[in-house]
């Protein structure tokens, strides 16, 4: 049975190549622009995973997300994509128990993200 993953990224370009890949990847994929309208997918496909930008309309929209996410669904891993990294050098993550508590991410990957390294990190939070 195909995983599941609800994929929330206002970039609709690179919304649309991720779910090609993913799909093409096996994956069943659902898709959202918005912080809303991830949440309404949410409730409709009952994803294994998430996979959240950062920055949408709002700077705080990824982690707003993430709580959400994380409230609902607690057993739905996270993982959170961002430019910031590679925009502002500035390095933020998961890594320590205190920090995941905090963000509510399961994972973290830097923009542009490879196919390969997501699958990897979907499969190893799904997979355990």
């Amino acid at each position: 049975m195909a995983k599941r993953i609800l994929l929330v990224d206002d970039d609709v370009d690179y919304l649309a190549t991720l779910q090609v890949q993913l799909e093409a990847s096996g994956y069943e994929v659902t898709s959202a622009d918005s912080v809303d309208k991830g949440l309404e997918a949410l409730e409709q496909c009952q994803p294994d995973i998430a996979v959240v930008d950062l920055m949408m309309q709002e700077q705080d929209d990824g982690f707003r997300l993430c709580y959400h996410i994380k409230k609902k669904t607690p057993t739905v891993p996270v993982i959170m994509v961002t430019a910031v990294m590679s925009e502002t050098g500035f390095d933020f993550g998961a890594a320590t128990e205190e920090e995941r508590r905090w963000i509510k991410a399961d994972g973290f990957l830097a923009k542009p993200v490879r196919l390969e390294q997501l699958i990897r990190e979907v499969e190893r939070l799904v997979e355990g």
